[in-house]
Parts: C-alpha cells; structure tokens; sequence
C-alpha cells in the first residue's frame, strides 16, 4: 500500500555488462571498482544512509562473487587476523552490516522493467525504491534519500531527474514535465531514449526510483522492445495512467558509472576526495595533461 514506510530496495545485477567488455566477461560490471569499492557498494551504502536495511539483489548464477562480496569472507578474515590487520577486518564487517540482502534470481536479463518485476515477491506488496548500480551519485544528502522525502509527501512514485545534453537523449528515458516546487515536477510524459529531434526536454530519468506496488502491473501491461526486453520507462509511462508520478532534479553529482567515460569520471572524483589521494592525483593529472599538450 503507498500509505506505507519504504523498508525495501531493490537492485538490478543480472546483466551482461557489455559496455564494459572484456572486463565483464569475468568479473560482472557491478563488482568493478571505483577507486577501492566495487561500484555495487555504493548503491548499498546509499540505501543504508537512507534507511532502507532490506536489499534484494536481482542477479544470476554467474555472479556468485556478488554474494561472497557481501558475505562474511571467513577465509579472507583468518589470513587477515594471521596478519595482525584488525583495521581491515572492522572495514569487512561493516560492509557486511549494512544491510540485509535477498538475492533474486534472473535466469536471463531482459531489460530493467523485468528485473524490477523479479522482486515483486521481496517487496511484498509495499512501495518499494529501485537503485540502479551503475549509476552513482554524490552529494550533500544521498540522492535516494530525497526521493524518499517526496514519497512521504505525496504517497506516489517518484523519480529522479537530471539534466542532459544532446547526446544524453540517445541514452536515457527523457520526460515532458511540468514544474511544482522545490525541485520537484509532475511527470507527464516520457519516452525511452528518443533522440534530440524527439526528445520533450532536456530533463531525464536518472537510475533512482521509488515506486508504489502498481508498477508491477504496469510492467506486465508493457510491450518487449528491441532484443525482448521490457523497459521500466515505458512500464513508467503505463504507470502515468493509474497514479501520478513525480520527479525529483537532485543536486548532488551523477556519475554513469556504467559508461567507460563515466567510470573514469566517477575514479577521478571519488579519487580526488580521498585526503591520502588528492595531491598526488592532481599532480599526476597535470603531468599527463602537460604531455598531452606537448604532443
């Protein structure tokens, strides 16, 4: 009912990750790193510092290193208290205490909107919020946090948005809006990466979610696109027709971490705010800036 508490997230990680092969080949994309932690992580830590402690994990058999990521890594914690390094196994447990995680099995991907439909029996019947762990956000509160604020509000879904470029509207789900306050819209319409002569805005639907329980039957209503797949934005779009949807532009950082740009992008900034990092990063940038300017 969308008169609950949000007390469940549900992550996609059953992908193939071929944006980023060969590397995904044998190690899944979400388990990549993004200085020292696997980009999965901080979709996990964000759902905790929101306040969300139950995770299910949409994923399949060839990921088991998501489960052992998460899991209590005994041998890993024997060597390490052979080693004296009590300060890594402290980090380990608090990875391990952050949530409590389901995982979900999707035999095959079929789109995002399928693996949302995957965690309909986790989320039993509550509003429930979805995060993307491909994309990363940084900022001054956590961006799921927000969305979270505007449901208590309102009691319907919500989405975050972002501004984009015209390449932008090649890659995301673009929306026609119509402002309320405070950063936050109503939803009107949306389409899945419909080019920049088609494309309502320059406003898109940016990897973060909290939907009411009607979203699974919009998602059986939608229609397999290119490849089979069911994508969550038109389920979004069957949605507008049974509730109001509203939009969210955050104001913190949004990395896509699940382009190469992207990833690099998200390595330079997360790298840049780490103390033990920063000077050494900045001056190694330079320098490869000085010699790309030479060449």
């Amino acid at each position: 009912m969308a008169d609950r508490d949000i007390r469940k997230a549900v992550i996609p990680a059953a992908g193939f990750g071929t944006r980023f092969l060969p590397a995904a080949k044998s190690v899944p994309k979400e388990m990549l790193a993004v200085v020292d932690k696997p980009m999965i992580q901080y979709a996990v830590e964000e759902a905790a510092s929101s306040g969300i402690r139950r995770i299910g994990i949409v994923t399949n058999r060839r990921k088991q290193v998501l489960q052992d990521h998460f899991g209590p890594g005994r041998e890993l914690v024997t060597f390490l208290e052979a080693k004296g390094r009590g300060d890594l196994i402290a980090e380990l447990a608090e990875i391990r205490r952050l949530a409590r995680i389901t995982y979900i099995s999707q035999p095959s991907p079929r789109g995002l909107g399928h693996a949302v439909l995957m965690g309909e029996s986790f989320v039993g019947g509550e509003p429930f919020a979805v995060l993307n762990p491909d994309t990363i956000y940084d900022g001054s509160q956590p961006c799921l946090r927000r969305l979270l604020d505007v449901f208590a509000e309102k009691r319907r879904s919500v989405v975050v948005l972002g501004r984009i470029g015209n390449e932008g509207k090649d890659k995301y789900g673009v929306v026609r809006a119509t402002f309320l306050t405070k950063r936050v819209y109503r939803i009107l319409d949306l389409a899945e990466k419909p080019g920049r002569g088609a494309a309502f805005s320059n406003l898109a639907v940016l990897g973060r979610y909290v939907f009411t329980p009607r979203i699974f039957d919009s998602i059986r209503t939608a229609a397999p696109g290119k490849g089979g797949e069911i994508q969550i934005t038109d389920a979004i779009r069957d949605l507008l027709g049974r509730e109001p949807v509203y939009g969210v532009l955050y104001e913190g950082k949004h990395f896509d971490a699940g382009d190469k740009f992207g990833f690099l992008e998200a390595t330079l900034h997360f790298g840049l705010k780490r103390p033990e990092f920063r000077e050494r990063l900045r001056k190694t940038l330079k320098a490869l800036l000085g010699e790309a300017d030479g060449d």
